[in-house]
């Protein structure tokens, strides 16, 4: 296998500005060009303009860089954080090559370079590049093995769509994942990988850490592993059909986050009982850490002022629960009586959540879904249970959840992986220890 070239859709506008830092060739034109320019949709047409002149009105726009390595492309007003609480727009640097197409009334701006490239700025996006050389090993062998799994999915299933749903009158059942692009292969936010261009690339840690695993990947029965990361497990990691579609991932199964299960607890956390015994606990566990230096390495800049990760307790009163819930179903539940778990993975995390109203009774799932109805933006993860306080009536006028973990759980724990680098841990030994079964070879 040779390394693939791969298309990032980073931005979608109506109007594109971006500067070309270096000599890009283009064929829409015979010279060289450098400097700063926009592109807006007229008549159906890219038109192009430099400082104010129109250049040329074409159906689409590629500038390749004459040398990788030194020339560059800025693009203004990129949008970051997508539909999460710290969503705002950047301006973001990049390698490799631009192509602007129209997307319906929009235009897209792809950024089109070398798998092991891209994989740099995504390593140096995802965390801090002054993390552990062995973090950064094990983080790069993650991001290659995903990266090139889902692009063999896309040969099998296509246009595979991100929200998957099942609606009948008494449950919601949604589960979200990374959706195939038309005309390109991934985007550039958290809903594919965390992609920032060489923006964020401050030294060359990151680089040898890609350097050093060139290639390598995690597979299983030969196949490469789908593999899976969250911020931070609360202790145990998540089955991959607790998450996502019903389907077993051997090399995605729970284990609990330390080198041994300790004496005195019950691991069965599907028991609610068990659960809730759990999340008040504060076990021994790599991503149990109050670390700063550990933390710095993965909670970079607007992650940076969450310290409550591991075991996390939020407070609603009637009044904001029920408006919350109302808002983000478009049902009215009347007022909240209870939210009864139904189901719950292997980590404790909730799969299948009962919202009892005086209006409306549902349950719904899966766990995202059940994030999502009960915050304004994403609730830390799903392994929670509900404290309902001054009752009348039968009507809880507060609630408080308290939970553990951040993230789906499935996969790489990155605060756990990080203690683990930290720790002198070897690369190859935080893999094995989340990714059960699979085996690491270099496929190029």
């Amino acid at each position: 296998m040779q390394e693939p070239n791969i298309k990032i859709g980073v931005l979608s506008n109506k109007e594109i500005r971006f500067d070309l830092y270096g000599e890009f060739s283009s064929s829409s034109f015979e010279k060289k060009l450098s400097g700063r320019f926009s592109v807006q949709l007229i008549d159906e047409k890219l038109v192009l303009y430099q400082d104010s002149k129109e250049l040329i009105s074409v159906k689409e726009l590629i500038f390749t860089p004459y040398d990788i390595e030194t020339e560059s492309f800025l693009l203004y007003d990129v949008v970051i954080g997508k539909d999460f609480h710290w969503e705002r727009k950047e301006k973001q640097r990049f390698r490799g090559s631009l192509h602007i197409i129209i997307e319906g009334n929009n235009l897209t701006a792809i950024n089109i370079l070398p798998l092991e490239e891209y994989l740099v700025s995504v390593i140096s996006s995802e965390m801090s590049p002054n993390s552990s050389p062995e973090l950064l090993k094990a983080h790069a062998v993650v991001s290659r093995s995903w990266l090139l799994a889902q692009l063999e999915k896309q040969k099998i299933v296509k246009n595979k769509k991100s929200v998957k749903e099942i609606i009948t009158d008494d449950e919601i059942t949604r589960w979200y994942d990374r959706e195939d692009h038309t005309n390109y292969d991934f985007c550039a936010d958290d809903h594919c990988q965390r992609y920032q261009g060489v923006t964020k690339i401050i030294n060359e840690n990151a680089l040898r850490a890609i350097e050093s695993t060139n290639g390598l990947v995690l597979l299983y029965n030969n196949l490469i592993c789908d593999t899976r990361y969250s911020k931070c497990c609360g202790g145990m990691t998540e089955a991959f059909e607790n998450v996502w579609e019903l389907e077993k991932h051997p090399y995605l199964e729970p284990s609990f986050d330390y080198k041994f299960e300790l004496d005195g607890l019950d691991y069965d956390l599907t028991n609610n009982k068990h659960a809730e015994r759990w999340i008040n606990t504060n076990p021994h566990a790599y991503c149990n850490t109050s670390n700063q230096r550990v933390l710095s390495q993965i909670l970079v800049d607007f992650d940076r002022p969450t310290n409550d990760f591991f075991r996390w307790s939020v407070k609603y009163t009637q009044d904001e629960l029920s408006h919350l819930i109302g808002n983000k179903s478009k049902i009215d539940f009347g007022e909240i009586v209870d939210l009864i778990p139904i189901e719950r993975g292997y980590s404790g995390r909730i799969t299948r959540l009962k919202i009892v109203g005086t209006k409306r009774t549902l349950i719904i799932g899966k766990e995202l879904e059940i994030r999502r109805m009960l915050s304004k933006s994403h609730l830390y993860s799903s392994a929670f249970y509900v404290e309902k306080e001054n009752i009348e009536n039968n009507i809880p006028k507060n609630f408080t959840i308290h939970g553990a973990g951040w993230g789906h759980g499935v996969g790489l724990c990155q605060i756990g992986a990080a203690l683990m680098g930290e720790k002198g841990y070897n690369f190859d030994e935080i893999l094995v220890h989340y990714f059960h079964n699979a085996k690491i070879q270099k496929i190029y």
